[in-house]
């Protein structure tokens, strides 16, 4: 039996989130997020859906330690665009909340989708 995430597990990404807040605007020579804000919100998205695609093939071939290793870069790449655009951990957790006991179905009703 795996071991279940605990609060201080989630907080390694809330401590991942601050450790990119704090390098946003270091030199980019000097840290990958900070390059990646010097290109741009544009390319920050390009990263995150290159590796959304990755996480995705690594699933379609079953691959469960490239399921793995994509999905922490996929995180990270989205912490960076939640860094970029001013959005806490905190907010998505606030929403997921809201969310939470309503079925996927009424959710996307209730969006207009």
């Amino acid at each position: 039996m795996e071991k279940k995430a605990s609060a201080s597990d989630w907080q390694a990404l809330e401590r991942l989130y601050d450790t990119i807040m704090s390098r946003k605007n270091v030199d980019p020579e000097s840290s990958y997020v900070a390059k990646l804000h010097a290109q741009g919100r544009t390319k920050i998205a390009q990263k995150l859906g290159e590796e959304a695609v990755e996480t995705a093939l690594a699933a379609a071939l079953d691959e469960r330690g490239g399921i793995v290793s994509e999905s922490a870069d996929l995180l990270f790449h989205l912490l960076v665009l939640w860094a970029d655009a001013d959005v806490a951990p905190q907010d998505v957790l606030d929403e997921l909340n809201r969310r939470e006991g309503l079925s996927g179905l009424e959710e996307k009703r209730r969006r207009g989708l």
